[in-house]
């Protein structure tokens, strides 16, 4: 059985979910992601390093950090999930720079309450002003233990090869033109590209396409919209490459959102 139930609520995007033989694919989220394991073990591969989230884990996702996703077994896993846009992250925290954290799953009993607290006055339909204190309560829990300032140093041509990309969503991902553009070898290119993300230029490229898609929903509430504004070629192939990361298809989300 598969439940992935959405909803927004002052800029913050909440997830609960509940499955046994879902999968999702390697993929990344621009956003934050906090989220805290309520049953069963939770497995995922994170940047090539192998992760297992308890319950009560606290999972912390820096913005595109690749990952899929798993149960450990049958038994299936219950979680939950917030997604935080960096720039509301940071104007919540009040720092001025990009922060990563440090660790990616914690056993911490008043972060996860606080995690569990602001996912239900989303999910619940709270009022959004109380959302957004517990946010502030969030960050300042999150921002005290486990954010790491030394961050990892941004590489210019990977950041400029991801602009050429985000700006071209609605063609197919050229890899000679952007191979040429750095002046190097398409493989050369792929293998550069991966190493400093974990994740490939198709897949990060079908990613944007599928988080731009999921936004223009959000936006314009018009699903064959985000279909054309994409590049998919029709609502099936949108629906596919949206149940791989969101868990459900795009005109469920849509469907969440009203």
């Amino acid at each position: 059985m598969e439940k992935f139930n959405y909803k927004k609520s002052a800029d913050i995007l909440a997830l609960s979910a509940s499955f046994t033989d879902f999968t999702y694919k390697k993929h990344c989220h621009e956003e934050y992601a906090i989220g805290v394991t309520l049953r069963g073990i939770q497995q995922y591969n994170l940047e090539g390093s192998f992760q297992s989230s308890h319950k009560n884990g606290v999972m912390l996702f820096n913005p595109e950090q690749s990952h899929d996703g798993s149960s450990y077994d049958k038994a299936g896993i219950d979680y939950v999930m917030l997604y935080i846009k960096p720039d509301l992250f940071l104007e919540s925290s009040g720092k001025k720079e990009l922060v990563r954290f440090s660790s990616p799953i914690v056993y911490d009993a008043k972060l996860a309450n606080c995690v569990l607290s602001l996912s239900h006055s989303i999910l619940s339909g709270k009022e959004e002003s109380l959302s957004s204190e517990l946010l502030l309560t969030l960050v300042d829990l999150v921002s005290n233990t486990e954010i790491d300032t030394a961050t990892r140093k941004n590489n210019e041509l990977i950041n400029k090869a991801k602009e050429m990309m985000f700006y071209n969503l609605e063609n197919v991902l050229k890899l000679d033109d952007l191979s040429k553009e750095f002046k190097m070898s398409k493989y050369q290119f792929i293998r550069e590209f991966k190493s400093h993300t974990g994740i490939s230029p198709y897949q990060f490229f079908l990613n944007c396409k599928v988080e731009h898609a999921k936004q223009s929903i959000e936006k314009n509430k018009d699903i064959y919209s985000a279909v054309a504004e994409c590049g998919f070629v029709d609502l099936t192939h949108l629906n596919r490459h949206f149940k791989s990361v969101f868990g459900i298809t795009a005109y469920e989300y849509m469907s969440q959102l009203n």
